[in-house]
Parts: structure tokens; C-alpha cells; sequence
């Protein structure tokens, strides 16, 4: 048995939980152990998107001694389509060349 550490994170409010596991739980059976959804209802484990140390996992790899659990939060908007908008409204405003892109001194 060994302890790893489940994490959640919301703009305004965090919570880390210590469980204890055993060799061969996944990652998913160490949420549901910690009980996070209790504090964190949105949490939905079905659909969990879950990492260790910033490197995504799927919720049925088996947890190691020294990882620990990230619960991820789905994005609230396309980087993508923000980038664009941000290029679109620099190109209105004259702060970058229409043609190619570079900014203008």
C-alpha cells in the first residue's frame, strides 16, 4: 500500500486529498476512493480527464508509488479560435501588417 495525492482545481478553490492504494488500482478506482465528487459534484466520472505531473493518463492505467492524480477540468474555450480572434481584432486595429502578419514597429 502507498499514499498518492488526488488533486482538483477551480479558479477559486482547490482541494488535494491523500489516499491509500494499493498495487493495481487504476486511476479511476483512486478518484471514486477519495471521494473528490463529494466536494466537486461537476466532477463527472464518466468522462474524466484525468494526468500525473501534467502528463495526461487514462483512468484505467494503473497508479505507481510517487504519482499523483490530476483531475482536469474541461476547456472552456478553443485556444484556437481565441488566437484567431486576437489576430483578427490586432489586424483591425492596424497593430499588425494585413498581408503578412508581422507587427508593425
Amino acid at each position: 500500500m502507498f499514499p498518492v495525492d488526488v488533486i482538483y482545481a477551480k479558479p477559486n478553490q482547490q482541494k488535494v486529498i491523500t489516499v491509500t492504494v494499493t498495487q493495481g488500482t487504476t486511476f479511476k478506482e483512486a478518484v471514486e476512493h477519495s471521494g473528490m465528487v463529494a466536494f466537486f459534484p461537476e466532477i463527472d466520472l464518466d468522462d474524466l480527464k484525468l494526468g500525473s505531473f501534467s502528463n495526461q493518463v487514462k483512468p484505467t492505467d494503473e497508479v505507481k508509488p510517487g504519482q499523483r492524480i490530476e483531475i482536469y477540468r474541461p476547456l472552456i474555450a478553443d485556444p484556437k479560435e481565441v488566437r484567431r480572434r486576437r489576430a483578427e481584432k490586432a489586424k483591425d486595429e492596424g497593430r499588425i501588417n494585413k498581408t503578412t502578419g508581422a507587427k508593425i514597429s
